[in-house]
């Protein structure tokens, strides 16, 4: 390995923390795009998304979780089964908590289950501290520092960009020296169809009822060009949920609901695609899938 080489790291950052602690949010603001769906609903995220962050000397890969919790469904098991995984192959952790909160007893959970992660770093990341007094942050992060002993505390705010150097630099410091792990400019590794129904999905969980968030999921079956144009793409997908009031409530009062959610969705995809898109969406209903396996598997939640 030359010496240019040698003095790069590169290697593998996780997010970890409870529902709605803002990791998507950070996730994409280090990146510098939108590669993972954020809500104000907690359990949005349910993969492991990787976004990539490029630098000179440095290649981070962060992969944001889903947020652990005590699980009540056979998905909300597969979703804390797909984190602790995750936790074990990675370089370095960075443990959520917002400022805003106190730290209570899912902090104290997620904490021993890191600390059972024997050689992997963790560094604590005081989210959203844009929302936060100085005198709040500051107790946060004596509060914070009494929960385990971490490798470092650094608070930040993904919003107004404060200590978001700061942390890219903390986490790339504990990677390993080796060559770039990503082709440059890449910024995800995600499937384009996968990051489609995420947008999708995030666009019909803005404004629903508290019990929808975990009730939905989205399959992209087909993206094509339309035949004779190369400025059109047809995406076709279909939206699940458990039951008829479900079904009823994302449709809408004369279809408004549903008709506004794939105006919101088409924008997004546009502009992660840079393509006008014509979105063909569909509302079906998949009995108590949360809780059947075969139709976890069908939906993308695999063993």
């Amino acid at each position: 390995m030359s010496g240019a080489e040698s003095d790069f790291r590169s290697g593998f950052a996780c997010f970890a923390g409870r529902p709605n602690v803002g990791k998507s949010t950070l996730m994409n603001a280090l990146v510098g795009t939108k590669v993972a769906i954020t809500s104000a609903k907690p359990q949005t995220t349910r993969r492991a998304i990787r976004g990539i962050v490029h630098r000179p000397a440095a290649q981070l890969v962060i992969v944001d979780t889903p947020g652990l919790h005590r699980p009540r469904t056979l998905l909300g098991e597969r979703l804390d089964s797909l984190v602790l995984s995750t936790l074990t192959e990675v370089d370095v952790i960075g443990f959520c908590i917002p400022a805003t909160d106190p730290v209570g007893k899912g902090d104290r959970f997620i904490a021993e289950k890191l600390a059972a992660v024997k050689k992997t770093p963790v560094v604590a990341v005081v989210t959203k501290c844009d929302l936060a007094s100085r005198e709040q942050i500051a107790k946060q992060l004596l509060a914070v520092s009494e929960l385990a002993d971490f490798a470092e505390i650094v608070p930040v705010s993904a919003v107004s960009g404060e200590q978001l150097d700061t942390v890219t630099d903390i986490l790339v410091g504990h990677l390993p020296e080796g060559p770039p792990l990503y082709a440059g400019g890449e910024l995800t590794d995600e499937p384009e169809q996968v990051l489609v129904a995420e947008l999708i999905r995030e666009a019909a969980l803005e404004g629903v009822r508290d019990e929808l968030p975990h009730s939905i999921a989205v399959v992209v079956e087909e993206m094509r060009p339309r035949e004779g144009r190369d400025d059109l793409l047809d995406v076709f997908a279909e939206m699940y949920v458990e039951r008829p009031s479900q079904k009823a409530i994302v449709i809408g009062h004369r279809g408004e609901r549903l008709k506004d959610v794939g105006t919101r969705a088409r924008k997004q995809i546009e502009a992660l695609l840079g393509t006008r898109v014509y979105l063909d969406l569909h509302i079906k209903i998949a009995k108590d899938w949360q809780r059947d396996p075969k139709q976890l598997r069908r939906l993308g939640f695999y063993d």
